[in-house]
Order: structure tokens, then sequence, then C-alpha cells
């Protein structure tokens, strides 16, 4: 069992050819979590066979090609409810016991996946480090002289160690993503609102997010586009767009990422070359390096434990701290000693500082894709945690700490291991509702890079046949709307951006159309007789195109277009009929080339 390969693909292959069931394996999961949990204290509460029943007794009436998460295990993070189990956030004072479960977790149980346990966290989810628990320190997966990470200890070490095939964290400050890269996972700190956070005992209930703990991007793209959507009893819950459904995540090629200009990495010897490793594999399948200021994203991130957001922490644990102070843990206490002397003046003036922030940050980002960072300066070690509590674990918040302030998506990619064998990683955050392009970056990396999966399952190397989505879409122009032309002012009115000058594949006509206050051409396709247009490639925000095709007048409409490197895109096509009286001008190669003869 200890090989046995949980990624969704493989369990589900599994039950399908009849090599496991739901019933044995979890069986089996369960009493390998319980010999691993005294040396890791990973799990809060491990379900026993009567609490598991009634998940795995409603499976033997379904067939597994009706549920898409039949009989996969997962772990949960005990800050989200799961009915009729404690829920402690890690403060047995605090604990409660909840009717429901969270959204999410109501949602992966009615999708076939069944819960196994409660994992263990920093408690109240203050921390980055997985050992503020008073149920135990969480070690790392790898190597026991250094810390799982945390707040979301217990559920990477969940997926690391083999006993569950995902689990549930939350993210406010970089729970999700820390301890992603400290245990060669990926960890999807998905957009604010993306997924539900009802029935999630709040750290700061402004910024917090659920995140799922992976083996591979792929999987994690699986679980987001089940789980992604607008919640009715989370009024901080927000609609996907369909530009980032499961469909996005797909094959990348010819992208822009940006680099920080001030790199981090806390005189550590070996992070700065696996980070270059990362930076030169992401060129490798497309990418353009862009060095980006990166002072404004830090400056952001000392909001979050410097800035009156600790307040908002403190309206969770506060009314606990004042009547029994010795339930929370020392090291808690100190983190949230300033709070109660936090202003309304303090808060207003913070989310001003953050606004003009996030204006500088956005514009950062408006060019590019996304954004390739370390996870973590460098690694720290228990004895370095328990010397310094708190300065060794805001030290792991580096690259973490701003983005939910800002915003952002982010995708914790495992990419490489020390040269002791501790996991390291970076992670790739972009604009908000780009979630499933990241993983698709992502993954992309993964598989360059070749980094072996945890359990010792061997990496699927076959990549997305599909191209990724992300929130902007490629426009091939070839007339009055090219750069500098009359109607270009359409394209850039709406934040679009030239990407590049190129040609049409060898098979299509232009014709010079006839009549309109502006002179427009018409690009046909002729298998026989076509030749290369000149065309440039524009990408617009995918929340403009609508508008932009309503002011299309006919004969042109959008459609597909092949570009003479073999990518189809989408650009401006016109209808046949419109051929009565237009000129042929396909001998001279494009629209301005005519414009320069016929001015």
């Amino acid at each position: 069992m200890d090989s046995f390969d949980l990624r969704l693909s493989a369990l589900r292959a599994a039950y399908r050819e009849g090599r496991a069931t739901p019933r044995a394996l979890i069986g089996t999961l369960r009493a390998r979590a319980a010999m691993l949990n005294p040396d890791y204290r990973l799990f809060i509460h491990l379900l026993s066979d009567d609490e598991i029943e009634p998940w795995l007794a409603a499976l033997d009436a379904r067939d597994i090609d009706s549920l898409p998460l039949y009989g996969v295990p997962f772990a949960i993070k005990d800050n989200i409810d799961l009915a009729g189990v404690p829920t402690t956030a890690a403060c047995p004072a605090f604990a409660y016991t909840p009717n429901e479960s969270a959204t999410l977790v109501a949602r992966l149980i009615a999708l076939g996946a069944v819960p196994i346990g409660k994992t263990n966290l920093d408690q109240f989810a203050t921390g980055l480090n997985g050992t503020r628990s008073p149920y135990g320190k969480c070690r790392n997966s790898v190597l026991a002289d250094y810390p799982s990470g945390g707040s979301s200890a217990g559920s990477s070490l969940a997926v690391a160690l083999g006993v569950a095939s995902f689990a549930l964290g939350t993210d406010t400050a970089g729970s999700g993503r820390v301890p992603a890269a400290l245990n060669n996972l990926f960890g999807m700190k998905g957009t604010k609102g993306l997924l539900s956070t009802a029935g999630v005992v709040p750290a700061c209930r402004t910024l917090d997010c659920v995140t799922y703990f992976t083996a591979t991007a792929s999987e994690a793209s699986t679980l987001l586009a089940l789980t992604a959507g607008h919640d009715p009893a989370d009024a901080y819950s927000r609609a996907n767009p369909q530009w980032n459904d499961g469909a996005a995540f797909g094959k990348v090629a010819r992208f822009r990422f940006g680099v920080p200009r001030q790199l981090e990495f806390a005189g550590c010897a070996e992070s700065p070359a696996l980070f270059a490793g990362a930076r030169a594999a992401l060129e490798a399948i497309g990418g353009e390096a862009v060095d980006i200021d990166f002072a404004p994203f830090i400056e952001a991130a000392h909001l979050l434990y410097e800035g009156p957001w600790v307040a908002e922490r403190y309206s969770v644990a506060g009314a606990l701290l004042e009547a029994q102070p010795d339930a929370v843990l020392p090291v808690i206490r100190d983190v949230l000693a300033k709070a109660p002397g936090t202003t309304a003046v303090d808060a207003f003036r913070a989310q001003y500082r953050l606004q003009a922030l996030k204006q500088r940050c956005d514009a950062g980002l408006a060019d590019l894709d996304c954004v390739l960072t370390p996870s973590i300066p460098r690694p720290v070690t228990l004895a370095e945690l328990e010397r310094d509590p708190i300065g060794a674990n805001s030290l792991l918040g580096h690259y973490t700490n701003f983005m939910n302030l800002l915003d952002y998506a982010a995708a914790a990619t495992p990419a490489g291991f020390m040269r002791n064998g501790l996991p390291w990683g970076v992670t790739l955050f972009g604009r908000a509702f780009t979630d499933q392009y990241l993983l698709s970056v992502a993954d992309a990396l993964h598989r360059r890079l070749a980094v072996p999966l945890v359990g010792g399952a061997s990496q699927n190397t076959d990549a997305p046949a599909h191209a990724a989505r992300g929130d902007r879409m490629k426009l091939v122009v070839c007339g009055a709307h090219l750069a500098g032309l009359p109607l270009n002012g359409q394209l850039t009115a709406r934040g679009a951006r030239l990407v590049e000058a190129t040609a049409s594949a060898p098979r299509y006509r232009l014709y010079a159309l006839a009549g309109g206050a502006i002179a427009r051409p018409g690009m046909m396709r002729d298998e026989a007789n076509g030749a290369e247009i000149a065309v440039e490639v524009w990408e617009m925000p995918g929340a403009e195109v609508g508008s932009f095709l309503a002011g299309i007048s006919a004969p042109l409409g959008l459609g597909k277009v092949e570009l003479a490197d073999g990518r189809w895109e989408t650009g401006f096509v016109c209808e046949a009929y419109a051929l009565e009286g237009a000129v042929d001008i396909t001998r001279y190669g494009g629209w301005r080339a005519w414009l320069d003869r016929h001015a």
C-alpha cells in the first residue's frame, strides 16, 4: 500500500479494473494514517470506521461513472466544518461540533469523495510553519529536522505521506503555498471567493481562501473546475467567469512572465540556482521573462501583520483570548497583542495605502501572463523556529503575504530538491480569475523540470492537447484595426495590446471591400490559391470581447484564422457575399501595402 497511486486518474482506473474498492482502500489508508500520526501529528481527528461508513454505504449504491470523485479519499483542515465532527481550529477551548458541513466539503462528498479526517494546523490558522498547535508539531514529510510548513500543515502531510488523494487547506497569508513547497506538492490558492468559505473558521474573513493540495496540476485543475462557483451562503463568494472554467486548462505557448528585480533568498546557497533553473525552464517552453519592480508587492505584504489586518484575526479569537488567555498559545497571543489598540482610523489609512499599492502592482502585471517567484526565500529548521518563532515564521511569508491583499490567484509548484533532499518550489501568480491558466503554466513547468511526484508515482508525460486560456483573448487583425489605422482605437480603448506582427498561413486571399465610411479589407480562406497575408495579433481582456464583437459591422465577423506557424487564433473573417464589387488585392501581401499604393 505504500506505493499505491492515489492520483485521481490512477485511483479511478484501479476502481474500474477491480484492483481496489473504496471500502478496502480507505480502510488501509486509515490504518496507515494511524501508524504515521504519532510521528507526524498530521491528524487531529482521524475518522472511525463508523463515521466513514455512511459515505461508503452511499457509494455502494452508485455507479463509478455517475460520480466524478467516486471513492476519492480526502482530508480536511480542522478549521473547515465536517458535519458531526468537532471543528477545533487547533484550540480545544474554541471547539464546536457543526450540524452541517462547509459548502465545499458537502459539494465534494456529493461528487463521491470520502473524508478520512480533520488535519492539524497552526492555531487559528495563524502561522506558516505547522508547529503552533497543542496537538503536536507537524514535521516535514521528507526531513525530520524541518517543519511541514503551515498553517495547513496536516493537510499537506496527508497528501505527501500518501493517505489522501487531495486535501483541503486554507490560505490567508501563504498557508496553502508554503507547506506545498516544503512537501513537493501543488498548492492552488485560487482567486478570493472562487471556492466557498461558508463553514470555514475565519482567519481574516475578507482575505481567506480555501486551497487544494494535490500531487499534480491537472488534479488541482479538475477539482477547481468541479467546485468553483458562487455560493449564496458565502457573502464573499464570486462567480467564476467562463474563461476560467475547466476547459481553460491546457497547453501554454508564447507567454510573458514577470521576475522580481528584488529577489530575496536570505543567504541560502542553493535557492538562487534552483530559481534560475525554474526561470530557464519557463523560457524553454515559450516564456519571455520580464523584470518587474517587486517593491510595491513587498510593501503590501508588510501590511498584513504590521497593519490593522491583525485586528481582523483578533475578531475571531479575541473573545476567547480575553476570557481564557491560557487557552491560546503564547506565540499566537504575541501575534495578536497589538490588535486591541488598532483604531478605525488606522484601518482606513491602511486600506488607502493598500489601494495605492494595488494600482502600482496591477500596472506591473498588465502586460504579463503571470509572475514567477520562489515560494519561500529559504527553508527554516525546527531549531530556528524554536529560537525565533516569529522571525523565522515571517521569513517564510516573504513571497506569500501580499497575495490575498492584492486579490491575485497563485499556484505553488514543485520545482526540485535541495541537496539534502528537502523539496523546493516556486509560485506562479497572476490576476484574479486566471486560476486555470496559472495551473496550465505550472503543469508545463513541472513537466519540463521532470520533478518526481510524491509517493514515487511516475509523472505523466502527456501534455494537454488543446491551448490554455487566460483572461485575455488573442485577436488576429488584417485591416483597419492594425496599429495606427482608423479603427485601432476600438482595440486600445478596451485595453488591448499588440502581441506580434506576423502572417497568416498561405491559404487566404485579401479583398478591398466596396462601400463603407472607412476602407476595410476582407480576408477569406482559399485552400487552392491562397497566399500569406500580413496580420497583427492583439490581446484583449476577455471581459471586453463582447462589446467589441457587438460593434463589428457586416460583412465582417470573428472566426478562426490559421497563422503561418500553424496556430489557430480568433480573427476577422468575411462573409462570401461581400466579394461582389470587391477588389482582389492578395498580390500586395497585406492591407498596409495596398494602402501605401492607393493612398
